[in-house]
């Protein structure tokens, strides 16, 4: 494998003669002579280690490793520094450089410090893969089905994974949008680059220009040291935004921004960045109505509805329920070290009458549920949960069977809807003993909208179960 090394010094003999030495074991090498220079190739090529000297005209060594800290918090940095200063060299590897070393030095001593620090990059990026890949694992790839409904959501991913078109996904909660943008990254051309998701209505709305953006140290009280935003660490992948309808709007505007200009300012610092991702956003809003109600960007709706896919729900793709469940099964199985073959014919009609408000990640939810339970390797009827077999009415999330059939139009939209949600809600949390958490996984929500809708609906709760 053929490593990238850049090499910082403003004496072009010594980058000469470190390119020359570095060669030789087959390493590409490149050189800058400053600070300034150095980022730019940074930007330009994906550096494996960089070598810096320590005085430099214009932005120095030290300079130089504090933004290379915060721009590529996982790329090693060697300081090269004159005997006079190993103190300040000692003084960089606590601020974060691999290793430094003294000149003049000898060139085993560097192929020896060279190859530590490539090492340990390698190892980072091993584990960064690793990570990934069990991620995929735990949350399972569910582009499972050949509805024709969902054959064309296959097809629109197949079309859009090359592009470096801003995506956006829509649909139910639930039906699977962060599977869809993990396998528009897997199978693109980013794949072997970061995947970051963000969820937008997880993240206090005090916190989410920092969490975006990152912020300096110093830059707000308690922002003890430097951070790095999901935008930087997504630089050359794919940022994933979940749940985009809910932003302030006063993020929204720098986000389109971001995406117009590809840049950005950490919080705290007004020198701009240059970032290369590809965004995929998601929600299930109504983003147009949410325009029309001034709730969010016109302009940013455009800049994010580049490239549409819009999710059906599992209602809409009946005949994927089978071989979803039968894939859950066998993963989720494995995962419990229980073997299961399938449902019994009685499980499987449950199932297909059942309507799915929760969608894909319900019917994940509630397989998991009969993988604990079932004695035999089929599952049975009598493993799945007892709401399965409720009347339409009773279904957490049967919106449509709330008002009977018959009654009077109400003429209150809003407290009507209101009342609507209530029922679905506690519905939900009656279905899981009160444990607030499983409820919010029930209807497809995250637990601070959960939370929210219960403020919001006056639901009193007795105490917080997770």
């Amino acid at each position: 494998m053929t490593h990238k090394v850049l090499v910082v010094d403003d004496e072009p003999k010594l980058c000469d003669l470190l390119s020359s030495a570095l060669s030789q074991n087959e390493i590409q090498v490149f050189t800058a002579g400053n600070g300034i220079q150095a980022l730019v190739v940074l930007d330009q090529e994906d550096i494996d280690l960089v070598i810096s000297d320590w005085r430099m005209p214009g932005m120095d060594g030290p300079q130089l490793l504090a933004e290379i800290k915060l721009r590529f918090p996982q790329l090693p940095v060697i300081v090269m520094t004159a005997y006079s200063t190993v103190k300040n060299a000692v003084q960089s590897m606590r601020n974060g450089a691999f290793d430094y070393i003294a000149k003049p030095f000898d060139i085993d001593e560097l192929d020896i410090t060279v190859s530590k620090a490539l090492q340990f990059r390698d190892i980072l990026r091993d584990n960064a893969r690793m990570r990934a890949e069990l991620d995929e694992h735990q949350q399972i790839d569910s582009l499972v089905g050949d509805s024709p409904a969902f054959r064309r959501v296959l097809q629109a991913v197949d079309s859009v994974r090359d592009s470096n078109a801003t995506i956006l996904l829509t649909g139910e909660s639930g039906t699977g949008k962060e599977m869809v943008a993990r396998a528009i990254h897997k199978h693109g051309n980013r794949a072997d680059k970061p995947f970051v998701a963000v969820n937008c209505a997880a993240i206090p709305e005090g916190l989410l220009e920092s969490e975006m953006f990152g912020h300096r140290k110093g830059a707000f009280t308690g922002a003890v040291s430097d951070r790095v935003g999901r935008f930087m660490q997504a630089d050359k992948g794919t940022l994933f935004l979940d749940e985009v309808g809910d932003m302030p709007l006063a993020l929204q505007a720098k986000i389109l921004r971001a995406l117009q200009e590809r840049v950005i300012e950490p919080v705290g610092d007004p020198r701009e960045r240059k970032v290369d991702v590809r965004v995929i956003a998601a929600t299930n809003k109504n983003l147009l109505e949410a325009v029309a109600n001034k709730e969010f960007r016109e302009d940013l709706y455009y800049r994010l509805n580049v490239f549409p896919i819009p999710l059906p729900s599992l209602r809409e793709r009946v005949e994927d329920i089978a071989p979803l469940a039968r894939h859950f099964a066998h993963s989720l199985g494995a995962s419990a070290g229980k073997r299961i073959s399938g449902f019994s014919p009685q499980a499987m009609q449950a199932m297909a009458n059942y309507s799915w408000p929760g969608n894909i990640r319900e019917l994940q939810n509630c397989v998991e549920r009969a993988t604990i339970v079932a004695a035999s390797p089929v599952i049975e009827e009598s493993d799945l949960p007892a709401y399965l077999f409720a009347p339409p009415s009773a279904e957490p999330g049967n919106t449509a069977a709330a008002l009977s059939v018959g009654a009077a139009v109400p003429k209150d939209l809003d407290a009507a809807l209101a009342e609507v949600e209530k029922a679905y809600i506690l519905a939900a949390l009656h279905e899981t003993n009160g444990v607030q958490a499983a409820a919010a996984q029930m209807i497809g929500i995250s637990e601070r909208s959960f939370w929210y809708r219960l403020k919001k609906l006056a639901i009193q709760v007795d105490k917080i179960i997770r």
